[in-house]
């Protein structure tokens, strides 16, 4: 039987402390796809913080029957194998998969409930594939779904933002870079971004931020006021931490939301309960996309209007995964998104 390289993510009984989680590169099995499922060569996959968060214990996986997974829910490559009776796709396919599939009344997540594409090869059902075009390169492709998805989804169904809205972006890293842009591309004016660090102030402005801002400076407040007329009609948390929260609301308008990105196990908290109610403001959680975003980005995309080459900070062995992830979570080079490749 063939065999192939996975980086896999080895839990441990459930009754463990998650410190005992580790990641290992393993020698396993090339699968075999059944009916409905082809599969897929291997040629790129996305670094997200959902995968750290899943390393050092924060996240736990709700739906795998076991307690070891390839990781990787950003993924792009080739159609390499078709399952049984398969009409849907081609062998050679260019695609990008859906981070998740539905299976009943549940999601499944790739990388997390089954196994993902950290891998050189990986299973997806036929309705999973979203079509490349040629000239979109694999390595521009793979973090579509989620790191890009996501962001959109939060923008346009979430927070219903309409153009002229004022909006501020806190965390500017792997979502909220591609938020600031698609922000831009969706008509809200100002767009203000918020981040401890000055390279990622800089790239929000470079990606269409009109003004940026350091969370530390106690004039911010006063600055989203004046820079808005009144404050942001909604505000991201991308960074899934409850000082953002705080200070998010605070610089909301009257009826101003809050839509919160980026996960934590931390309580939510609102300072200053009655005036929120008072100027009818809200708080919306957000989580994922819809198949048919990734369909639209990749459309988008060809189209010119976005452009993800600067989001690619590196492309590493799939070797090296445990190096990329160490990098991401210590920010080293104050990266977007790095890329594995098998």
């Amino acid at each position: 039987m063939s065999t192939m390289l996975a980086a896999r993510l080895h839990l441990g009984p459930r009754s463990e402390s998650p410190r005992s989680r580790r990641l290992e590169l393993n020698e396993v099995p090339i699968p075999e796809p059944g009916p409905d499922h082809v599969l897929v060569k291997v040629e790129a996959a996305g670094v997200c913080l959902s995968d750290v968060h899943l390393i050092d214990g924060t996240l736990t996986p709700m739906l795998l029957p076991g307690d070891v997974v390839t990781l990787g829910h950003e993924v792009a490559g080739t159609v390499h194998t078709l399952g049984p009776g398969v009409t849907g796709a081609k062998v050679g396919d260019r695609v990008v998969l859906q981070a998740g599939e539905s299976r009943g009344a549940a999601v499944f997540t790739r990388g997390v409930d089954y196994d993902g594409g950290w891998a050189e090869y990986t299973l997806a059902r036929v309705d999973t594939l979203v079509p490349l075009p040629d000239e979109l390169p694999f390595e521009q492709a793979c973090f579509i779904p989620d790191a890009v998805s996501t962001p959109w989804a939060a923008i346009t169904a979430t927070a219903e933002v309409k153009a002229g809205e004022a909006v501020g972006v806190w965390g500017v890293g792997g979502l909220g870079a591609h938020g600031v842009q698609l922000l831009r591309m969706v008509g809200a004016a100002p767009i203000i971004a918020v981040d401890p660090l000055p390279a990622a102030r800089e790239r929000a402005l470079e990606f269409g931020a009109d003004l940026a801002l350091d969370p530390a400076d106690p004039d911010l407040r006063a600055k989203v006021f004046q820079a808005t007329g009144g404050g942001l009609n909604a505000a991201f948390d991308f960074a899934g931490v409850a000082p953002v929260r705080e200070q998010a609301v605070l610089c909301l308008a009257p009826q101003g939301r809050l839509v919160l990105v980026g996960l934590t196990d931390k309580p939510i908290t609102i300072t200053g309960g009655t005036m929120f109610s008072f100027f009818q403001q809200q708080v919306r959680g957000h989580y994922g996309s819809a198949p048919e975003d990734v369909a639209k980005l990749v459309k988008l995309q060809g189209l010119q209007r976005v452009d993800f080459s600067r989001s690619v900070s590196a492309v590493v062995p799939l070797a090296d995964a445990a190096k990329a992830v160490h990098a991401l979570e210590a920010k080293e080079g104050n990266p977007i998104r790095i890329v594995l490749k098998p």
